[in-house]
């Protein structure tokens, strides 16, 4: 029952951190645009994010999906050794997952495949969203006290 629960709140992790990440992909692109000079209504800027949310998050919660399968294990071992960090860890863990996972695809590939990854803004806000998906993996496999 317990890797049941650790692999739900991973599943869970990745898909908030990657719809998390589609909307800041989706704002940060649009902003773009809006410095160009061009209008964006807010029927557009939802229209956008919801067909972003569609066809975006689920690519990106593959590059997600890489980056907590190494990180949080990481963090789960660290937690036992520091259990009262255990949520910061996790955290954390997250964030570097992205932030690591977006640098090394940026200096491998030709072009900055993410738009808001060629910003350190973008970064930061890409990798915040996965210390929200870590942090809700901390939460979503707390312990419940003795077994």
């Amino acid at each position: 029952m317990h890797r049941l629960r650790t692999a739900l709140a991973g599943f869970g992790a990745v898909v908030v951190t990657a719809a998390a990440g589609s909307v800041i992909q989706t704002q940060f692109n649009l902003a773009m645009i809006q410095r160009l000079g061009a209008p964006i209504p807010w029927p557009v800027r939802l229209e956008t994010t919801l067909h972003d949310l569609a066809g975006f998050a689920p690519t990106y919660a593959l590059l997600v999906a890489a980056g907590f399968l190494i990180a949080l294990p990481v963090s789960g071992l660290l937690a036992r050794r520091w259990p009262q960090m255990r949520i910061a860890l996790h955290a954390l863990a997250g964030f570097a997952a992205i932030a690591a996972a977006l640098l090394v695809m940026n200096a491998l590939l030709p072009a900055t495949m993410i738009g808001a990854a060629r910003f350190a803004s973008g970064i930061g806000a890409l990798a915040a969203a996965g210390a929200l998906g870590g942090w809700l993996f901390a939460l979503w496999t707390r312990p419940h006290g003795p077994r």
